[in-house]
């Protein structure tokens, strides 16, 4: 499918200039970008590798001077990576599921499904099932009994939502995703040896060892409007009341949303993320790299977490943390730097008892 530079420029709300009619069927790095691409060029150091490939046409910063670059054509944008988002959109070929319910797929004669609803090959959809208008639902997925999924959803190949579950319109779950597991909540007849840790803060354990018994996750999962969910991420369900994920929230491949937690709206996780049962995210939260995040806490609104971060405490609002534990993330910087130094410290107190000592042995 090809757009004219016009067509573009509209779409990702940027000014088109020169061979605005030019029609491009995809796009590419300017190094590696021909004829009929258009070349994302959308930083100064990112065009000086124009020359090396063969664009004609590409997208641009706002004051770039597209001429003097040698293009017949351009986009100037003012936000490039909102930008991309619209451009990436039009371009996506998407999976190539074909339309409809493929034959064979198992659907539970009590499931509902809205208009426009794909389901791929070896997809299964149980019992009491409700899926929205336009939703897609992978091959080889899984949609357990009494489940509910919005309206415009996709659910790529092998994706697994568990019975019960509530997902809110224009969910996007990535292969191999697992929602509404059960929580990890097991119990000892008697006090176990991580009671006995947890109440000590690190004494000698004296509980001797004991068997494990299952505590079932009744309370299952609900999850808001525009979620994604990464490759190979879980999210367990509740033990009484559901895991609750909000509207908005953005979750990379290998996380761990553990039971009874509780996330606001637009929040960010980046791979490796694990939230430890019961505890409770803000809104617009952001946890880099593999944050880690303990049970029983809480994390305010707009906090940031740097990647590999341990939060063992409540956090409050707006606070920048990095660390373990995750502490402000300019103390840490400072604590970090003294470390460096604490090498070239210890040689120079060791260097000065040498002084001393001589001094003493003299007199």
């Amino acid at each position: 499918m090809s757009y004219t530079i016009e067509e573009i420029a509209r779409e990702v709300g940027g000014t088109a200039a020169g061979n605005t009619g030019m029609s491009v069927s995809g796009c590419a790095e300017p190094a590696d970008c021909n004829a009929e691409q258009l070349a994302l060029a959308m930083k100064p150091a990112f065009a000086k590798a124009l020359p090396e490939g063969k664009a004609r046409a590409a997208m641009l910063w706002a004051d770039a001077d597209w001429q003097e670059l040698g293009l017949e054509a351009a986009i100037l944008v003012p936000r490039p990576r909102v930008a991309m988002a619209g451009l990436t959109a039009m371009m996506d070929p998407g999976q190539g599921y074909p339309r409809g319910v493929d034959a064979s797929a198992m659907v539970d004669p009590s499931a509902k499904l809205g208009r426009d609803v794909t389901i791929g090959p070896m997809a299964y959809v149980g019992p009491d099932v409700e899926i929205g208008d336009g939703t897609v639902i992978g091959p080889q997925c899984y949609v357990g009994m009494g489940s509910t999924i919005g309206p415009d959803s996709f659910l790529h190949a092998t994706a697994r939502i568990m019975a019960r579950v509530r997902i809110g319109a224009r969910f996007v779950a990535q292969p191999g995703s697992v929602i509404g597991s059960d929580g990890l909540s097991f119990v000892t007849p008697e006090e176990s040896t991580v009671e006995q840790a947890r109440a000590t803060l690190g004494e000698e354990v004296t509980a001797q060892g004991q068997s494990w018994i299952r505590i079932h996750s009744l309370g299952s999962v609900v999850i808001g409007d525009d979620v994604e969910i990464g490759s190979n991420s879980c999210v367990d369900s509740g033990t009484i009341r559901p895991t609750q994920i909000g509207n908005g929230c953005k979750i990379d491949n290998l996380c761990h949303v553990a039971h009874n937690v509780r996330i606001g709206n637009d929040c960010l996780f980046a791979a490796l993320v694990g939230v430890a049962g019961s505890t409770t995210v803000g809104n617009n939260v952001i946890l880099g790299g593999q944050v880690g995040v303990t049970d029983n806490t809480s994390i305010g609104d707009n906090v940031v977490a740097g990647g590999g971060t341990k939060i063992l405490n409540k956090i409050p609002a707006g606070r920048v943390i990095l660390g373990y534990p995750g502490i402000k993330m300019d103390t840490h910087l400072e604590i970090y730097k003294a470390q460096r130094r604490l090498p070239r410290l210890l040689q120079d107190i060791a260097e000065l008892q040498k002084a001393v000592f001589k001094t003493g042995q003299k007199d």
